[in-house]
Order: structure tokens, then C-alpha cells, then sequence
């Protein structure tokens, strides 16, 4: 192993093993680790044919102290689960979850980058439908796997804001739909209004709401957070949404400063009136918007991350790599 911790940039690079647990009769194998990163599957498996599949992300963090840290698990698994049951697939537990976060991390411990780099181990666990089928119906057979990937700071020059703009010619997800879940398909049905933006010369994508296009709902692969002039913590309240697990510890910790939280529909006319806005996620924690356009009208936010999302940040990352108490217990020790 041969790694520059110090220019880690955010992409696929193969780590020592990844984890895999098969479902057959009823119920998970016991689970093992491989360090080849191919998998055998049917040319009609229902993950390929029908998107049976879905995934989760998560990180775990070398800390102050040298010992390895996993951030929130526990809602990862939960998450994964309310997905699993959307698309009629069988729970992973969330023992077996975290046993199984805790046997790849072990086996990679190598590969977390060290203290004070930046970085971290990318966790990324899926569930695919891998049974040989034609007939549109649930898969008999599945595979969990959680790979692992070394990864430096999103941004390696820097947190610096990005332009967005509002895709109206396509949406996300449709009312109802498989918005609020992490499925495979969803990621699909947004990369080409991704490129519609990217072809605009901005780097992200703001979607409305499906249905009437007048709430404000997220962005590509992020939760939408607004700061009002008066200091409220803004997200959106929409059945359309996948539940960031990020979003909601930034919500914590600005009930911990004493800030007035809102999660409620947000009319597209208040993008004007926010004094900061981030998208949040993941990958970077909250990447600053420094302008919105839409229709010819652009709002912005100012050329850096902003006063209350940079206080913000300092703590949930300050936590991820134990410089600050965990005071609500989201890190599990490996």
C-alpha cells in the first residue's frame, strides 16, 4: 500500500477487502470478507432488469486520540431498511449491519487516512435483487455488500461555494415516489438534469416540487438548508425527500446553539430572503451556494461558506474527528 494521504482526492481507489452477506431460504449467510472487487451475477438478475437495488453512505474517521471512529451507523442502518422495505427486499438488521461495518473497517483499518489529513474511510454498504428472473416480481435471492474507499476532502482547495441553478424540463422524483428512499434508480433519473445545469455552466441542480414546481425541495444528491437573516436553521418538509442523516445531525447541533429550527414547505419566492444557503450531504458535510438562478432572476449568497453553516460545520466535523465531545453518542469506536 503505497498512499498519498495528503492529495486524497474523492474517488473509487480499491482498499484491502469489502464485506459480503448472501440471502437465500429466508434468510443472511454469516457473511465474508473478499479482497477481489468483482461479483458473479445473472444476466437477468432483478438488480440489472427491474432496479432492485439500493445502497447507503457513511464515513469513518481516524480521531484526535488515533482511535477509529464510524459516524451514526445506527441511522444508516435504519435508512437502509425503510428503503429495503420500499422495494420489497428482506431487512438487514441492525446487528447485522453493524457487525458488518465493523468487520470491513477492521480489516481496512489501514486504509483510514490518518489524523489531521482531512480525510476518511468512505463506507458505501448495498443491497441487490440477484436472482435470475425475467417475470417483474421481488428477487428470491440477494446480496449486502459494503465496500470501503479511502477518500481525502471533497473539495481539496477549500470549501468554495457553487452556482445552482433550477431544473423545471425534468424532475427528481415523482409525488409519491421513491423520493424519500435511497434506491439506485433515483441517482439514474438525475444525471441528466445534473448535465442540463453542468451545461449551463453551474455546478448543481435545485429541483421544485414534482407536482406543483413551487416548493423548494432538494438539490441533486443533497438536502437544502437556508439561513434567514434573523439566524433560523430552513430545510424542507416534503415526502419526496431522502431523510439526509447529515442534515439531521446539523439540525441537532443548531438546536444546541439555540437556534429556531423550521422544517416546512419553502415557496420558491423565499430564495430571495435566505442570507446563506448549503446543500447538505455525506461527501462534504454542507457545500456553500453562492447563487441560485431561476427564470432569469438570481439570488445570491455571498462568495464564501457564511458565518452560521461555517459554526455549523466546525462542530459536526469537529465531532467526526474527536476535537469535540460526541455529547449525543453518534460515534462508534472500532
Amino acid at each position: 500500500m503505497n498512499i498519498d494521504w495528503k492529495n486524497l482526492d474523492f474517488s473509487y481507489r480499491k482498499a484491502k477487502s469489502n464485506i459480503r452477506y448472501h440471502y437465500s431460504d429466508g434468510s443472511w449467510d454469516e457473511g465474508k470478507l473478499y479482497e477481489h472487487d468483482n461479483i458473479d451475477l445473472s444476466i437477468a438478475a432483478t438488480c440489472l432488469h427491474y432496479g432492485q437495488a439500493c445502497f447507503e453512505g457513511l464515513k469513518a474517521f481516524c480521531c484526535k486520540d488515533g482511535k477509529v471512529r464510524v459516524f451514526r451507523p445506527e441511522e444508516n442502518a435504519k435508512r437502509l431498511n425503510q428503503t429495503l422495505d420500499h422495494i420489497l427486499a428482506p431487512e438487514v438488521t441492525e446487528e447485522t449491519f453493524m457487525e458488518a461495518v465493523r468487520r470491513v473497517v477492521k480489516d481496512n483499518i489501514e486504509y483510514v487516512p490518518p489524523y489531521g489529513t482531512g480525510g476518511s474511510l468512505y463506507i458505501r454498504p448495498l443491497v441487490i435483487g440477484s436472482s435470475a428472473q425475467i417475470g417483474i416480481s421481488p428477487a428470491k435471492e440477494y446480496e449486502f455488500i459494503i465496500l470501503v474507499v479511502p477518500v481525502g476532502p471533497y473539495y481539496k482547495s477549500g470549501i468554495k461555494p457553487v452556482d445552482a441553478m433550477i431544473v423545471e424540463e425534468l424532475d427528481r422524483a415523482a409525488p409519491q415516489g421513491t423520493g424519500h428512499v435511497k434506491v439506485a434508480g433515483n441517482y439514474a433519473a438525475g444525471l441528466k438534469p445534473r448535465q442540463i445545469a453542468k451545461d449551463r455552466n453551474f455546478q448543481v441542480a435545485l429541483f421544485l416540487d414534482s407536482k406543483t414546481h413551487e416548493y423548494v425541495e432538494e438539490f441533486g444528491t443533497s438536502n437544502f438548508i437556508g439561513i434567514t437573516s434573523d439566524g433560523k436553521y430552513v430545510t424542507p418538509k416534503s415526502a419526496s425527500i431522502l431523510a439526509s442523516i447529515t442534515n439531521m445531525s446539523l439540525i441537532q447541533i443548531a438546536k444546541d446553539f439555540g437556534m429556531t429550527v423550521e422544517r416546512r414547505e419553502i415557496h420558491k419566492s423565499e430564495l430571495k430572503h435566505f442570507s446563506e444557503v448549503g446543500a447538505c450531504g455525506t461527501a462534504v458535510i454542507i457545500t456553500p451556494v453562492g447563487r441560485i438562478y431561476y427564470q432569469g432572476e438570481e439570488y445570491s449568497y455571498g462568495e464564501e461558506l457564511g458565518p452560521v453553516l461555517k459554526r455549523l460545520y466546525k462542530e459536526v466535523t469537529g465531532i467526526q474527528y474527536g476535537e469535540i465531545p460526541d455529547r449525543h453518542n453518534w460515534l462508534m469506536e472500532i
